[in-house]
């Protein structure tokens, strides 16, 4: 029998789409400045966009043709207001969706995940610094006994993502051709070598031992989106059907040990600060509650239900939850308003 899974656009399961995003996005991650769709040249002084020069237009200005009042409006149409645009995007993405970049494109979390599932091999965690193993039983109902042979897989693919994401940064910093050309032959120069053997040790350290804390403390385009998402309560969230909480006793809290930012998807939104709305635990839940008539209890959610997710606190959420199980009556009044507000639950 055929296990379930989170659906999405065309009956394609959800974790499929993800990985797809994520195998495209870190390709055109490795290969934007090869082809010059994007990168800053140090050596040119400027930026190159889709093959062509970036600059702030101020070559007429320095030769005396231009007016002071002309330079300034060239600065403002090829730096501040791209970056407006590119902020506002962000923001509003962010503001509506959450860290969904994080989870869907980005390059470093693809990595991030990637190493968690191979150390999952090694030890039954996915962080050195997890306190307990991790159960063997999948969500799918497969088994993943730790082996500690796997170790012979995780030290080399540490080193490998460490020396091409090293590689990678300074490609966008100077010519790929040149970067790749001297790799090849063995003449890179001192700058070049200085960068490269840093910048490796220092993503070796950085995926060996922090990954997800790097992610949940330490990246600002992280912290940004996060920030912007809290701001909106009606933004996508990942919603717990409270009124079912004790169909979780069926449950081993396979959603808490999918989840790579290591995060409880059933706590309130305010708790879930560092989501990057990943969807592994909707899929996990939909997979250990497959022989439930009800469904899942865990799931994406917007608008109104999102809105009374965001307004709870941990103590609220837990009082709500015993009031429902007892007589799953609603609406439920809602303590973040001392009274004035009632949740509707769907």
């Amino acid at each position: 029998m055929s296990v379930k899974t989170h659906q999405g656009l065309w009956g394609v399961p959800v974790q499929q789409w993800r990985r797809l995003t994520q195998v495209g996005f870190f390709l055109l991650f490795v290969f934007a400045p090869i082809f010059d769709i994007f990168r800053l040249d140090l050596n040119l002084k400027h930026f190159i966009i889709f093959g062509m020069d970036w600059t702030l237009g101020l070559n007429d200005f320095v030769a005396g043709k231009d007016t002071a009042g002309q330079a300034a409006k060239a600065i403002f149409l090829h730096a501040i207001l791209p970056l407006i645009l590119v902020v506002a995007a962000v923001i509003y993405v962010a503001w509506k969706w959450g860290r969904i970049y994080c989870g869907w494109l980005c390059p470093h979390f693809s990595i991030v995940e990637t190493i968690n599932q191979t150390l999952r091999r090694a030890i039954g965690k996915q962080s050195l610094w997890d306190k307990d193993t991790l159960p063997t039983r999948n969500p799918d109902g497969s088994d993943a006994k730790p082996d500690a042979i796997w170790w012979f897989g995780v030290i080399p693919l540490v080193i490998i993502c460490a020396i091409t994401w090293a590689t990678v940064l300074l490609t966008y910093l100077l010519p790929p051709a040149e970067i790749y050309g001297n790799l090849w032959h063995g003449t890179l120069t001192r700058n070049q070598s200085v960068f490269l053997i840093a910048g490796s040790i220092a993503f070796f350290v950085e995926f060996m031992f922090a990954r997800h804390l790097f992610c949940r403390y330490a990246c600002a385009l992280g912290l940004f989106q996060s920030l912007a998402w809290m701001a909106n309560d009606k933004a996508m969230v990942i919603g717990f059907k409270r009124e079912r909480a004790k169909d979780c006793s069926t449950c081993y809290s396979a959603c808490d040990h999918v989840c790579p930012m290591r995060l409880n998807p059933r706590n309130v939104k305010r708790l879930m600060f560092a989501c990057v709305q990943c969807g592994q635990c909707t899929d996990a839940c939909t997979q250990t509650q497959s022989d439930n008539p009800q469904g899942n209890l865990l799931e994406w959610v917007n608008q109104a239900h999102a809105e009374s997710e965001a307004a709870l606190n941990g103590s609220t959420a837990r009082i709500i939850q015993i009031k429902l199980e007892k007589n799953n009556s609603i609406p439920i009044n809602n303590a973040k308003n001392n009274g004035n507000r009632d949740i509707q639950n769907p």
